[in-house]
């Protein structure tokens, strides 16, 4: 049995949510996401409250991934109508002597020490924001938003000598000592 799943998930006001052939649609002040749903579970909207339960008539599925796909949808929608009210964001850091990003049209343009600047295209329902060195990318979709913060992330990532690239706000990146000159007596 899911613990989160066994849940009803509230629906604010505000959002609109719908649910037709397997696709839940999210409406709400900041946006809208669109997510399909297997026919395992079985999802239910009434009264401005959505209930799932596992489908009793698809017995050739294991009792356990029924369970965690229970737990998984009812987190999926509960991140969905989340994304629509308040959204979600990531703040990525640049550091390093001549690292710099500028925000170009629907480009985004860093400059990571190669020989060429790099040029990554925003996807749609992504804001980008850029203050010094910090990169702050926001959306409504959490999967979007994440995926796009470890495509810059992966661009130039923390080296561990002198903590050169591209790491999360809150990441602590571990420092290597480097080498160490051996003063020989004699």
């Amino acid at each position: 049995m899911s613990r989160i799943g066994k849940k009803p998930i509230v629906i604010p006001q505000g959002v609109e949510v719908k649910f037709e052939n397997g696709v839940m649609k999210v409406k709400g002040p900041l946006g809208e996401n669109t997510r399909l749903f297997r026919d395992d579970i079985l999802i239910s909207i009434s009264d401005g409250v959505i209930t799932l339960e596992p489908n009793k008539a698809k017995k050739f599925r294991r009792e356990k991934e029924t369970s965690a796909l229970w737990g998984t949808y009812a987190a999926h929608i509960l991140n969905m109508i989340e994304g629509v009210t308040k959204g979600f964001s990531k703040t990525l850091i640049i550091e390093g002597i001549g690292y710099r990003a500028a925000k170009e049209g629907s480009n985004l343009n860093l400059t990571l020490g190669f020989s060429h600047p790099v040029k990554v295209s925003i996807p749609l329902g992504i804001d980008l924001k850029i203050e010094k060195n910090m990169i702050i990318i926001s959306g409504a979709n959490k999967d979007s938003v994440g995926m796009f913060a470890a495509q810059i992330r992966a661009l130039k990532k923390p080296e561990p000598y002198k903590g050169k690239g591209i790491r999360y706000e809150k990441e602590v990146v571990r420092h290597k000592a480097g080498k160490k000159a051996v003063v020989s007596s004699g």
